[in-house]
């Protein structure tokens, strides 16, 4: 099993949501977040004052999955939250050792 986290622009999450969706994947947690990258954020013009946006708003997807859907569920949220421009955000695959629903005691792949 593996864990997706997904830091991306917050204008998409509606169109990864129905990405990871149209795949099977209903399950996810979401999370507004403040993050910059390379572009260590930005400035912008205020009633004339100019101000440096260090941090820029994100939002994280947490995601867990199967093994065999993993490259589905990356190929969907890669295409659905690219806009082409600087800041579309990161993609994380981490392990997951262990899965336990908390109201049946159902455990790894059953418990996803």
């Amino acid at each position: 099993m593996k864990y997706i986290i997904a830091i991306i622009k917050p204008h998409r999450l509606e169109h990864v949501r129905e990405a990871l969706a149209a795949i099977g994947i209903e399950g996810m947690t979401v999370s507004e977040v403040k993050g910059h990258g390379r572009q260590k954020g930005h400035t912008e013009v205020y009633r004339g004052a100019e101000y440096v946006v260090n941090f820029l708003p994100k939002v994280k997807i947490e995601v867990a999955t199967t093994e065999d859907m993993l490259d589905k569920a990356l190929d969907a949220i890669r295409e659905a939250a690219q806009t082409g421009q600087i800041g579309d955000g990161k993609i994380f695959v981490l392990p997951i050792e262990k899965t336990i629903r908390v109201r049946t005691g159902e455990t790894d792949h059953d418990a996803l």
